[in-house]
């Protein structure tokens, strides 16, 4: 799949001094950007700034009203004026999903009227509590693009933080406003961004004992989501490429287990490991060049690599017992991996050549579908004890574990592009019905994420570009 979100580059807009007479800012990448983008940013003196270390003892309080527009005008995606409300609502729902921010009720939030975009009210903001302030703008343009404006402003120093411009087709208006709040989240957090990015899970439907799976993709907060397989044949495990173009997965056609490579450009798909044995559990390598997965051999379960392009498998892991769910560090140098080949499910790491492996768990309970960070420093998995599933934490050494959830059966985890944030399946007791959510390394802020049927296997694909 291809995307049209042209020309996404910082520009510099217009001074509040002449934001009454001077012109709507130019479109990213003019001659007129790139040389206002060459002016330094407006500085002051103390900026707000989340401190995330440890969690966070109160969200910070943020304005967020409607973006207006300088002329209404009817486009494929609506009126500019209606999607001005539509990206604030966007950006809003982004940041307080986020846990670090509360979101000044809309009771609250005034008209602003499009030169006062770049010159805040500061008075009245900081009267609604806001320490921080989104304004922006739409704007229709002659090609059919639209131009969507944004800005950050500090309301006690009375300073602009960031201010971003972003050119879109209709189709993708969506994505400006993600983008604004992953700029917006950046520079209030220090933490990188993760809102302008999508999720493949399995959708699943029907009796407990008889369900239907189906292949899914969707943007992070569940829209623009889209059916990619349908339902004929069960599938598994899927995983998005670090490159966006293609999505690994388990299919069980002909009802023989076997690997495929959905390609989101061509909507075409191709089988990487024919069903000669039962294979399973795939993963990508950080450059989208090899993927490891487990294969059963004459009753035992060992972890395999094999070229993304297809080729001979290489047999990675040879002890007895079941070896599965490869995750490469994100310089993929190591794999982390489950086995049970001590007796009991636990996590173990190797060399990503197979070499000096060795066991990292050793909490009670099981531990399984272990997932290593972007950033490197945690692997997240799913700790099986008490009757219970859980998500949690640990170094990559073992030390340091940390549980996340406390429900009955949450599994799967996988990442965010930031390492902050992870999401997982979660399942009532007895219910046989998967739901997807999200939890933050504090495993205070929980989020469940919007599905139109039952969902499991989430993988958390990296910020578009």
């Amino acid at each position: 799949m291809k995307f049209k979100f042209a020309a996404l580059a910082t520009v510099c807009f217009v001074t509040a001094a002449h934001a009454q007479t001077t012109p709507p800012p130019p479109i990213a990448n003019s001659p007129e950007a790139q040389a206002q983008a060459a002016q330094p940013p407006q500085q002051g003196g103390a900026q707000p700034v989340i401190d995330i270390v440890g969690g966070i003892s109160a969200p910070m309080p943020i304005a967020i009203p409607a973006m207006p527009t300088s002329a209404v005008v009817d486009t494929p995606a609506g009126s500019t004026d209606v999607l001005g409300q539509k990206l604030a609502d966007i950006i809003t729902n982004d940041l307080r999903g986020s846990g670090l921010f509360t979101p000044i009720p809309p009771a609250q939030l005034r008209t602003v009227a499009f030169p006062e975009v770049t010159a805040p009210a500061y008075d009245y903001w900081g009267g609604t509590g806001a320490q921080s302030l989104v304004q922006g703008y739409v704007r229709a343009n002659s090609n059919g693009t639209l131009t969507v404006g944004c800005y950050l402003y500090d309301v006690s120093s009375k300073v602009e933080l960031i201010r971003q411009g972003f050119v879109v087709s209709p189709g993708d208006w969506r994505r400006a406003g993600h983008k604004c709040a992953d700029a917006i989240y950046a520079r209030l957090t220090g933490e990188g961004p993760y809102f302008d990015t999508q999720v493949v899970y399995i959708a699943e439907s029907g009796p407990k004992n008889r369900r239907r799976k189906q292949l899914a993709i969707m943007d992070q907060d569940g829209a623009n989501h889209r059916f990619l397989t349908n339902g004929q044949s069960i599938v598994l495990t899927p995983r998005l490429s670090p490159k966006l173009n293609a999505i690994l997965y388990m299919s069980f056609e002909r009802d023989r287990p076997s690997i495929h490579i959905y390609d989101l450009n061509s909507r075409q798909d191709r089988t990487l490991v024919a069903n000669v044995a039962l294979n399973f559990a795939p993963h990508w390598s950080p450059d989208a060049r090899w993927v490891v997965f487990s294969m059963a051999v004459g009753g035992n379960t060992d972890i395999y690599r094999v070229p993304a392009s297809g080729g001979t498998p290489q047999r990675l892991t040879t002890s007895p017992g079941i070896d599965t769910g490869g995750s490469y560090s994100p310089d993929g140098s190591k794999i982390v991996f489950e086995s049970d080949r001590g007796g009991t499910q636990q996590l173990y790491v190797m060399n990503a050549d197979g070499s000096n492996q060795h066991r990292i768990s050793f909490g009670g309970g099981r531990y399984a579908a272990p997932a290593w960070s972007p950033r490197g420093d945690q692997i997240a998995f799913t700790r099986m004890g008490g009757g219970a599933f859980r998500i949690g934490v640990m170094n990559p050494s073992g030390g340091g574990e940390q549980l996340l959830t406390n429900s009955w059966g949450d599994e799967g985890p996988s990442w965010a592009p930031n390492g902050r944030v992870i999401i997982f399946f979660r399942s009532a007791q007895g219910s046989g019905r998967p739901d997807l959510w999200t939890v933050d390394l504090t495993g205070r802020a929980t989020r469940k994420v919007p599905t139109p049927l039952d969902g499991s296997d989430p993988n958390w694909g990296a910020v578009r570009p």
